[in-house]
């Protein structure tokens, strides 16, 4: 008699279970997963402890303040879920047919400031030329993890220092400092560096940037008195916008607007840089590359305006 070739465990393996392992492992709480797969926590608690029965093993250590943490055994599926969940994104394209592929959703974490000013822009003419596409925009102050798929392409102010990535430099950016043409005249010229010591500034909360790319006020006048400050750089441009003080933003969000007015602009050029990335087993995806070509071929057509050169954002015809 032939044996059967699956093993009794394989055989008790539910394999949906691991879409609810993947969001867990992801989320680390029972009741955001459930959120995010549209089910109740209890359905999450069954399918999670389901599959750690027919694997014979435990995937996750269960903690009050930090959630649900991935075993030793975890992390080792994890990598192989993984794979699972892009072969059979994979496979739906190619057996689909180019209908499918020019469909499906993608989540792009970027910086506030680009992803409201610039990114958004141009997504909203990317999703009107492929309508079977839809689009998540994520404009946060804060970092975007891929690892936990909060995104599935990413615009950064740095690289990854590591992991399974398809990485790029996107562009350069300005930035400038700015003031309203009110501020300038209630407190007279400002034509020297050395007299920015005498004036209020807006800026980072030094403690909470995210990034150390963020910090350019420290470098440029250390003792800076900065009696306003926030984490988010929209938040410093709409406060610059009330002429109390200065402010050091990308020309991407202030030079376009006439209210604003760049100090000191031969002095004060600062360039900084924007890196674009995804998860390598994702970067073939048909949906993830045009939307990653779309990005690319819009921050080239635009260098000028990223730049600081123009102040007319241009679209991709």
């Amino acid at each position: 008699m032939q044996k059967n070739p699956t093993s009794p465990r394989l055989a008790t393996l539910n394999w949906d279970d691991l879409k609810f392992f993947l969001e867990v492992a992801r989320v680390r709480k029972a009741s955001a997963a459930a959120k995010r797969l549209g089910v109740d926590y209890t359905t999450v608690s069954r399918r999670i402890t389901g599959l750690e029965t027919a694997l014979g093993t435990l995937l996750f250590e269960k903690s009050r303040h930090s959630g649900f943490i991935l075993t030793a055994d975890g992390q080792r599926l994890l990598s192989y879920a993984e794979t699972v969940e892009s072969t059979l994104h994979m496979a739906c394209e190619q057996v689909s047919g180019a209908s499918m592929a020019l469909s499906g959703h993608v989540r792009m974490g970027c910086t506030e400031g680009f992803g409201s000013f610039f990114i958004t822009p141009q997504l909203s003419h990317f999703v009107d030329q492929y309508p079977a596409i839809s689009v998540d925009i994520l404009p946060l102050p804060h970092f975007i993890s891929l690892s936990k798929r909060e995104a599935d392409i990413v615009i950064a102010l740095e690289r990854p220092e590591h992991g399974a990535y398809v990485c790029c430099k996107l562009c350069d950016y300005r930035l400038q400092l700015f003031a309203t043409q009110d501020y300038l005249q209630r407190h007279g010229p400002i034509e020297r560096l050395v007299h920015l010591s005498e004036h209020p500034f807006i800026s980072y909360v030094d403690d909470l940037a995210f990034s150390s790319e963020l910090l350019y006020l420290n470098h440029l006048l250390p003792n800076a008195n900065a009696h306003l400050r926030s984490t988010s750089v929209v938040a410093q441009y709409v406060a610059a916008l009330q002429g109390r003080g200065l402010a050091i933003l990308p020309c991407f969000l202030a030079a376009q607007d006439a209210r604003l007015v760049a100090v000191l602009p031969r002095e004060v050029d600062i360039t900084r840089q924007f890196w674009m990335y995804c998860r390598e087993d994702l970067r073939k995806l048909k949906r993830i590359t045009l939307l990653w070509d779309y990005i690319r071929q819009v921050t080239e057509l635009n260098r000028p305006y990223l730049m600081g050169e123009t102040q007319s954002l241009r679209f991709v015809d």
